[in-house]
């Protein structure tokens, strides 16, 4: 689709209400294709790849307030007043700056693997790693995410998922994935107290980027929030916990919070 003048690859599922599904850094639509089949039941399901990842080429400097308003203006291309937000890593901070500058686009959010932003040393590596993707690729990359990002139990038991996460980095342009990571870098907290839908967050007790700790701390600051914590999980936590993660979605959306989802 030509949206804000870009190319963007967006996948389409199911009827209903709109679910906007955004992946994060060395991510792509596939990262919901665990959830994609579920959501689909109920559910206008619309999985985008932000501009420079995996099939939508790379258009200009992206940053975070570009993929906010290139999701914006992915919602008025296809006619949607609103939708439910779904995010994550990279693509949480994207959903936080959506529903705090655009409150009447977002009906809820639900955020996995979240951070309000990347604290300094982070910002460090992930200068670095643009510099390692322009000069060495996307290999050396892929193969040190799978060994820090994912659970040493997914390691060891879903070696599948490994495989999946491995190809996801791999299939990346290297100099969008560079430049993602400079957009990555540079991002800066959204005003989440401001947030004025039901969120729920949910993360790994292994995950680097988005630790039980951070998780619980952002979701005390975002009203009408809670978080979740699954075990032996790390990063990639719709890949690693499908099931898990389906459970949670449907509750979130089904379960006690479905008349405020519906107002």
């Amino acid at each position: 689709m030509k949206v804000n003048g870009k190319e963007l690859a967006v996948e389409q599922h199911g009827e209903g209400e709109a679910v906007l599904m955004i992946h994060g850094l060395g991510g792509s639509s596939n990262t919901w294709f665990g959830q994609c089949r579920m959501l689909a039941r109920n559910f206008n399901v619309i999985c985008p790849d932000l501009n420079g990842s995996a099939r939508s080429p790379l258009n200009g400097t992206p940053s975070i307030d570009g993929f906010v308003e290139d999701m914006v203006a992915l919602l008025d291309a296809l006619d949607i007043e609103s939708a439910h937000l779904v995010g994550h890593s990279m693509g949480t901070i994207v959903c936080q700056h959506l529903a705090v500058s655009h409150s009447t686009r977002v009906r809820s959010m639900l955020l996995m693997g979240p951070l309000a932003e990347p604290p300094p040393p982070a910002r460090k590596a992930l200068a670095d790693r643009a510099v390692l993707a322009r000069n060495e690729g996307m290999v050396p990359i892929a193969d040190a995410m799978v060994g820090v990002s994912i659970s040493e139990d997914t390691r060891a038991n879903q070696p599948t998922v490994a495989a999946m996460v491995r190809e996801i980095l791999m299939r990346q342009s290297a100099e969008g994935y560079a430049r993602t990571c400079e957009a990555l870098a540079g991002a800066k907290a959204a005003e989440v107290e401001r947030v004025r839908c039901p969120t729920l967050l949910l993360t790994g007790d292994e995950d680097p980027v988005g630790p039980p700790v951070n998780t619980q701390e952002l979701a005390r600051r975002i009203p009408d929030s809670s978080a979740l914590v699954f075990s032996r999980t790390g990063h990639w936590t719709p890949i690693e916990r499908p099931f898990e993660v389906n459970q949670a979605m449907l509750n979130f959306y089904f379960g006690g919070s479905a008349d405020r989802l519906s107002n």
